[in-house]
Parts: C-alpha cells; structure tokens; sequence
C-alpha cells in the first residue's frame, strides 16, 4: 500500500507540464476524452511494467547496498526537480503529427504515449520509484498518477484552454521532487530510518 500510495503522488507531481500532458490535450481536441484515456491507460500499464520490472531487478539485485540506492533516488529526484523547473514543451512538429494522426483512436493515443514515455521522467522516476518498493504497487500507483495527471490535464484544458498556470505547476513540481529527493537521500543516510 505504501508503494502505491507514493507512487501514485509522485508520479502524479512528475506527470504536471510535461509533454505527455500537453499531448493529451492536444488528442482530446480531436478524439472523445474516453478514448484518449483508454489509450493513455493502455500505454502507461505496458511503460510502467517495464519501468518496475527494471527497477525492482536494480532493488533485488543490488539488495545489500539499499541506502547508497536511496541516495541515489534522492539524487535523482533533486535532477527531476532541475528538468522539471527546465520545462518541457510539444514542439510544433509534434502538435502536427497527433493532429494528423489517422486510425482508430485508442490505438493511436496508445503508440504515441507509449512512444513519448520512452527514457521520460515519468519512467526514470518509477525506476527509481521501484528500487525502493514493492513492483505491484508501484506499478499501479505510477500508473494510476499518471493517468490521473492526464485526465486532470484534459478538463482543465477543455475548461482553460492555454489559461494554465504553468509558473505554478512547474514550480510545485520541482519543489515536491526535491521534498522526495531529500527525504530519499536521509532515508539512505540512515537519519530517517
């Protein structure tokens, strides 16, 4: 439960401005919010599986040397901060191609996210994530804060518009990252624990 738990607000907090974010408004602006959700669902169970079974193998193999581990998830999350404050934006080009994409809506959505969250934040932190936890609920919980991000994305764009108060996702993003970096890197220093 602890997994899922901080795995679905982590995840949530990393899932703010990011591209994939900006995809999923751009797809609700020409398929139905279901099918963008669908697709968006199918693409994150299948990238988060991955991302856990690799980061699980890093955690069990490495099981005897968890806190330099912590440390280095804290570290990690301190460069998510940084990438997050950086920003991350869909390029024109990028805009073009979910515009014109052809097919059935899910399956389109689904090899599009499924595309942009290879080597993302999203996936390097549930790696991270799953160093330190249980698979299965980091798993869930990195897919479910990650598909709620999503879903919060395309109301408050189809209500909004461009009107997003970037400033202030981008800067609470950042600010929890470091919150779990630090707390990550005491945890491996052993003062937390």
């Amino acid at each position: 439960m602890e997994a899922f738990l901080i795995s679905t607000a982590v995840i949530f907090v990393a899932e703010l401005g990011d591209k994939s974010q900006l995809m999923a408004m751009t797809f609700a602006t020409r398929y139905r919010a279901r099918d963008v959700l669908i697709g968006i669902s199918i693409a994150t169970l299948i990238t988060h599986l991955a991302s856990v079974g690799i980061g699980f193998w890093i955690g069990d193999a490495f099981a005897q040397y968890q806190g330099p581990i912590a440390i280095a998830a804290g570290i990690a999350f301190f460069i998510f901060a940084l990438w997050t404050l950086r920003g991350d934006e869909l390029t024109d080009d990028e805009a073009q191609k979910v515009r014109n994409s052809t097919g059935a809506a899910i399956l389109a959505v689904g090899v599009a996210f499924f595309l942009a969250e290879l080597g993302d934040k999203t996936m390097l932190a549930t790696i991270t994530l799953a160093t330190q936890n249980g698979w299965f609920g980091t798993w869930i919980g990195s897919t479910l804060g990650m598909v709620l991000a999503d879903a919060l994305a395309i109301g408050v764009g189809a209500v909004l518009g461009k009107q997003l108060p970037e400033k202030f996702i981008k800067y609470g993003a950042a600010f929890l990252f470091a919150v779990f970096g630090l707390w990550l890197v005491l945890d491996g220093l052993g003062v937390l624990g």
